[in-house]
């Protein structure tokens, strides 16, 4: 259905996440992978969204003066927001399970904003969604960590693993959100295109 109604635009996703490159096969869209080296570096008085929404703005702005008059670029960017603390990806394997160790037995919120540009416009826009974990035990952390590696993942975990189903308590939002990209406000955008 999209597909077809966005033949006209050349979707451009300039993000290397497996799992956000699966959403958008499974919206219908035909798109194209574009990734650039960026440093994620944001100013310290940064809160919150304003944090992803400025990395999401960033990396799209790598792209500054490529853009062809039907191309729309979409970047993103996710952190897991705990204490008035971002947690981005972890360093290595000590820096994971310390992350996974304070998200034990409390709530934190997962961050991700999208940013759409064009050749003349761009836009960026956030969801939040609120995870409350169970208490954790070592043993578990280092099962998780042993067997699924999830240093390439905001605050060291990723909610559609082991450690989603058998960790995580209570979800209030967006369960896509935590993968990795709010669909339901993407598909909303992608048609504003057609």
């Amino acid at each position: 259905m999209l597909r077809d109604k966005l033949k006209h635009k050349n979707i451009i996703l300039a993000s290397g996440s497996p799992r956000r490159q699966e959403f958008f096969k499974d919206l219908g869209v035909d798109f194209e992978i574009k990734l650039k080296e960026i440093d994620e570096v944001y100013p310290e008085h940064l809160k919150a969204e304003e944090i992803t929404d400025y990395l999401a703005v960033l990396k799209a702005t790598a792209f500054d003066g490529e853009l062809k008059e039907d191309d729309v670029l979409i970047t993103s960017d996710t952190i897991v927001w705990l204490h008035e603390k971002a947690l981005g990806k972890p360093k290595n394997y000590d820096d994971a399970f310390t992350m996974l160790s304070d998200l034990s037995n409390t709530t934190h919120e997962v961050i991700t904003s999208v940013c759409f540009k064009t050749n003349k416009t761009t836009d960026v826009f956030h969801d939040k969604t609120k995870v409350t974990f169970e208490k954790l035990s070592d043993e578990s952390i280092r099962y998780y960590l042993d067997n699924f590696k999830p240093f390439d993942k905001a605050g060291s975990y990723g909610v559609q693993e082991w450690i989603g189903w058998i960790g995580i308590k209570k979800m209030e939002g967006s369960y896509a959100n935590v993968v990795g990209m709010p669909v339901h406000l993407v598909f909303k955008k992608l048609a504003t295109f057609i």
